[in-house]
């Protein structure tokens, strides 16, 4: 027990100063060391392989300018209007440069709060009462994180930091909203992640589908997929408009919501995990792999 906590000491150590001198290591060291101590594996680059192995390759040399303006949660905005049309955003409410300049008596008494250049700052206000001085703070620590820089995910590396503010979307479900994640490879829609019941009591529901929803024996560790969820009404849908929207780009993850029978965009992601975590079982690491044609 001892030698194992010393393990993890030693690991969180590591880390720690690994992020510290991350904003002067070169992409590829510092990758082959993140993937090492988050992975426990080697990273092969020469070439690559697994869907991770690729996901670190396209963080190296896929430097696409169109990315950052796609990952930025306002600015992603008027590309998803320009392609699929407006109809399919979630009402914006404001955006922001600090917390402090939101003014809660022009809003609604609940909506959702995110800031637009990192993943995991969303924060959901059931009443103007939530958004108190420490959730304020919260916002501006979160607006001065570099993201990029933690695991060199090239996409974020220019999005100017924001906070945006979206009207609170209800779903009249047993399952509530539900966020369908499409798997999109070389323009091809080939894995639907589905998360479901956010919040509950037992956990998010996390199951994976083919693009029929044909229920796959995937998983991520540690997360429960024994749960089967009803198709999407408008599955054809979503998978047209996500193949639309990654096309020529080598592996993107496009997320939508099916709100009272009606699609709403969510997000683009590029490097689900970051790319550095496992999958159970083992193989399917390889399988999606081998979906991405990094020739093209």
């Amino acid at each position: 027990m001892i030698s194992k906590l010393i393990k993890i000491s030693f690991v969180k150590s590591l880390y720690v100063c690994l992020t510290n001198l991350c904003s002067i290591v070169p992409d590829e060291p510092y990758l082959k060391i993140l993937y090492r101590i988050r992975t426990g594996k080697k990273l092969n680059l020469t070439p690559p392989k697994t869907f991770n192995e690729k996901l670190q390759w396209l963080k190296i040399h896929n430097h696409d300018a169109r990315y950052s303006i796609m990952v930025d949660k306002y600015l992603v905005r008027e590309y998803i209007a320009d392609r699929i049309g407006s109809s399919y955003l979630i009402p914006i409410l404001g955006v922001y440069d600090n917390s402090y300049d939101i003014d809660t008596d022009g809003l609604p008494d609940e909506f959702v709060i995110k800031c637009t250049h990192d993943s995991g700052s969303v924060i959901l206000c059931n009443s103007k009462q939530d958004l108190t001085d420490d959730v304020r703070k919260k916002l501006n620590k979160a607006l001065k994180r570099k993201y990029y820089h933690a695991n060199r995910e090239y996409p974020y590396k220019n999005v100017k930091p924001r906070i945006i503010i979206e009207k609170m979307m209800h779903n009249h479900t047993d399952n509530g909203l539900v966020d369908y994640k499409v798997h999109c490879f070389n323009g091809k829609a080939r894995l639907i992640l589905a998360c479901a019941d956010r919040g509950a009591a037992d956990g998010i529901k996390k199951v994976f589908y083919d693009e029929a929803w044909n229920k796959l024996d995937l998983k991520r560790p540690n997360t429960p997929n024994d749960c089967q969820l009803e198709c999407p009404r408008n599955l054809g849908k979503m998978i047209e408009l996500a193949e639309l929207l990654s096309h020529d780009i080598p592996f993107v993850r496009v997320d939508f919501y099916e709100i009272n029978e009606k699609l709403y965009f969510g997000e683009l992601t590029f490097f689900p995990g970051s790319g550095m975590e496992r999958f159970e079982p083992e193989e399917y690491d390889a399988i999606l792999g081998s979906y991405i044609d990094l020739g093209k």
